[in-house]
């Protein structure tokens, strides 16, 4: 079992928000991910987080590291 970690996204907002991180998730091989638009976060695999970061940067979704 892997350890996940919850990255906080204020700037996310709507579906299609959700659908553009998603996408460049999956581009960089990124499949073990769970996204809730309602809390505004997304919760990933503690050993991708620094890769996480740095996709949501370049995508100017800014993320900040919860738990």
């Amino acid at each position: 079992m892997s350890v996940q970690s919850e990255v906080k996204i204020p700037d996310m907002s709507c579906n299609h928000c959700v659908m553009r991180i998603s996408k460049a998730f999956k581009d960089r091989g990124i499949e073990a991910f769970n996204i809730d638009l309602e809390k505004k976060e997304v919760r990933v695999n503690t050993a991708q987080l620094q890769e996480v970061l740095q996709i949501l940067e370049e995508i100017e979704y800014p993320g900040s590291v919860t738990k």
